[in-house]
């Protein structure tokens, strides 16, 4: 890609509109935004009664189209009914997204359970490597809680090993997962080194981020927040993409949308 996007996460906001996909990113386009990711979390919503109209709009208006993929996904799961379930849903996530032109199926590839984090990531990588590689690619993203398959360094190990899988680094993520690790620019910066170290230039110049202000505990995560109503240092993050020349996607989780979006977006351009 040859810059940085931004976009939200599901549906806008509006002022009072009623939107589908289809006019949701007529909005986002004509607001000055550049993406949209396609909830698939609960099921597949794109289908033959909508998929003309969203490709429609996709390729009049050039937006960036993902999609978070279900919920319902644990590739280390102890029964093989699960394992080919999720990867089920995998198949059915990436066909649908790519069936309106979209390339970055997002999704949290499973649980520790009361496997060791080396037996995890094994088991993960062996049931990846089976998925066909088509034009969607694969994003794991980065998880909230410590408890959770899916730090930095287990992601990244996936990625170099199976062409057909990248990484979502949600930041604010990590920054829970780690209790509030995420304080100033340096924190932010070592992340996209380590990442340009072991993935190279291609994995910065093809990032698919997410960001929100974000409420956490101890044990990490627990919900969503307007970047002002959070600590979650977005101006020292934005910098530190600025300083890496990173280009890809930033899809904004932000309970406000379309408006921290912008806030990004605007915040990206000043800086």
């Amino acid at each position: 890609m040859d810059k940085l996007l931004f976009g939200i996460s599901g549906i806008p906001l509006g002022k009072g509109e009623k939107f589908n996909y289809s006019t949701g990113l007529e909005y986002l386009h004509n607001i000055g935004l550049d993406a949209m990711e396609l909830p698939f979390v609960r099921s597949v919503n794109v289908t033959s009664k909508n998929r003309d109209s969203i490709l429609k709009v996709k390729e009049e208006t050039g937006m960036y189209l993902s999609a978070h993929g279900s919920y319902f996904i644990n590739l280390n799961a102890k029964e093989d009914e699960k394992i080919e379930k999720s990867k089920e849903r995998i198949l059915k996530g990436a066909d649908a997204l790519e069936s309106v032109g979209g390339r970055s199926l997002v999704f949290h590839a499973g649980f520790y359970l009361d496997s060791s984090k080396a037996d995890t990531l094994d088991n993960i990588k062996r049931e990846l490597s089976t998925l066909p590689k088509g034009n969607v690619t694969y994003r794991l993203e980065t998880t909230g809680k410590a408890t959770q398959f899916g730090d930095i360094y287990e992601l990244v190990n996936i990625a170099k090993e199976i062409p057909s899988c990248n990484i979502c680094i949600d930041f604010s993520h990590l920054h829970a997962r780690g209790n509030g690790a995420l304080k100033d620019y340096s924190d932010f910066a070592k992340i996209l080194d380590y990442v340009g170290t072991n993935l190279g230039d291609a994995a910065l110049n093809d990032m698919h981020i997410h960001l929100s202000g974000i409420n956490y505990t101890a044990k990490g995560e627990r919900n969503h927040l307007p970047f002002e109503e959070s600590d979650f240092n977005y101006k020292a993050c934005l910098k530190s993409f600025i300083d890496f020349d990173i280009k890809g996607c930033i899809i904004c989780e932000s309970p406000i949308l379309e408006n921290d979006a912008l806030l990004l977006k605007e915040t990206y351009n000043s800086l």
